[in-house]
């Protein structure tokens, strides 16, 4: 299993220094540093790191607006430094994937189980992320899969479980997901329903 790659922002080269220490020591892999926000943004886009080290007082770009273009770019979690306790600022990055706030100097005790737990949390938020999408992928196909069973049940005279079994049959046969064939079925649907309202009584185009 790949180790954890970590960068490191922080305007001080001694508290950078001590950092990479502590984690190289661990077995952690240092994926790039920089002293300022713009250089830290560019670097983290380019490195895609597994964790990010913020200095709260980052110069240049701000560590909070480096955090937020990590939280919309979805790159990594943080762990956020600051010489003291701030309320506002944990308040100010509560939308943001800060999963520790560390008060320099940073102790070893202190970091590698941040780390770790910012690492595992992080993966475990992910999963519930991706599995809440398919949820609503699932969701959404099933309630075009009701729409098209409606409209065969009404055009073709197809009870619920007729119509079901056919959109099955096709999908099987053409081997793609029901949902695929369902859509087909809307569309044709719209564009036949769409056709008749250009007619006149008569059969007649409009």
């Amino acid at each position: 299993m790949q180790q954890p790659k970590i960068f490191i922002a922080s305007a001080d080269p001694s508290a950078r220094q001590n950092l990479k220490c502590i984690l190289v020591r661990e077995g952690y892999l240092i994926a790039g540093e920089a002293p300022d926000g713009s250089q830290a943004l560019r670097m983290i886009r380019t490195l895609q790191p597994s964790l990010v080290i913020l200095d709260s007082e980052l110069q240049g770009t701000s560590a909070l607006e480096v955090a937020r273009i990590i939280e919309e770019d979805g790159v990594a979690p943080i762990i956020l430094l600051a010489s003291s306790w701030h309320r506002n600022l944990m308040i100010r990055t509560r939308d943001f994937p800060v999963f520790a706030y560390l008060i320099k100097p940073v102790q070893e005790s202190i970091l590698l189980p941040a780390v770790e737990a910012a690492l595992a949390n992080y993966q475990k938020m992910c999963r519930l992320q991706q599995e809440i999408s398919k949820l609503k992928e699932t969701l959404a196909a099933r309630k075009i899969i009701e729409r098209a069973k409606g409209i065969l049940m009404d055009t073709m005279g197809l009870t619920e479980a007729e119509a079901y079994r056919r959109m099955q049959r096709q999908s099987m046969d053409r081997c793609v997901p029901m949902k695929s064939i369902a859509e087909a079925i809307i569309v044709a649907h719209e564009l036949q329903s769409g056709s008749n309202k250009g007619k006149k009584p008569d059969g007649r185009d409009g």
